[in-house]
């Protein structure tokens, strides 16, 4: 599925069963499940409303799963949940709900120069899934990732146009959908 070794671009994940319109897959990095899970951000509305309407799909692995797990338990995410009167249970909890786990992916032809964002470009590539960052690293490689069919943003609109289709569920892994 990776690029890896010279083979060629994946093609796109087929689609899950919604009852709809095909779902398109995005991966999330965590600066922007940050906003999302505990700041909400008005920038991540759409975003939230998206998933919850099945037009997208959160595709994560435990990696990431334990990378934000990790940053709420920094200091300064701990003061923050604070002032908000949340804690990490209940924003797990959500990440759980909304996010589709999936196996690692192998690793890319693109590289990532923070090696903490490899694992979202991965995936995202894998998937030829939307990714949606704020790290400068892996928003410098844009060009590059859309030659893959990756489109890589900061924050996700309706008028994206993305069309990349979601995963089938798989059977026997922890997911949103069952």
């Amino acid at each position: 599925m990776s690029v890896a070794g010279g083979a060629s671009a994946p093609s796109p994940a087929s689609a899950i069963d919604t009852g709809t319109a095909p779902a398109t897959a995005v991966v999330i990095d965590t600066n922007v499940v940050l906003d999302l899970l505990l700041f909400g951000d008005a920038s991540t509305q759409a975003l939230e409303q998206a998933l919850l309407s099945g037009a997208l799909v959160w595709l994560g692995t435990g990696a990431m799963r334990e990378e934000l797990q990790r940053v709420l338990a920094y200091p300064v995410m701990q003061s923050a949940m604070r002032q908000r009167g949340r804690t990490a249970g209940p924003m797990m909890l959500r990440f759980d709900q909304l996010c589709r786990l999936q196996p690692d992916a192998a690793r890319c032809a693109v590289r990532c120069t923070d090696a903490d964002d490899q694992i979202f470009i991965d995936l995202a590539v894998a998937h030829r899934a939307l990714l949606l960052s704020k790290d400068r690293a892996v928003l410098r490689l844009r060009k590059r990732l859309a030659r893959l069919g990756v489109p890589a943003q900061t924050t996700f609109s309706q008028a994206t146009g993305n069309c990349r289709r979601a995963p089938a569920a798989r059977t026997g892994g922890r997911s949103a959908a069952g």
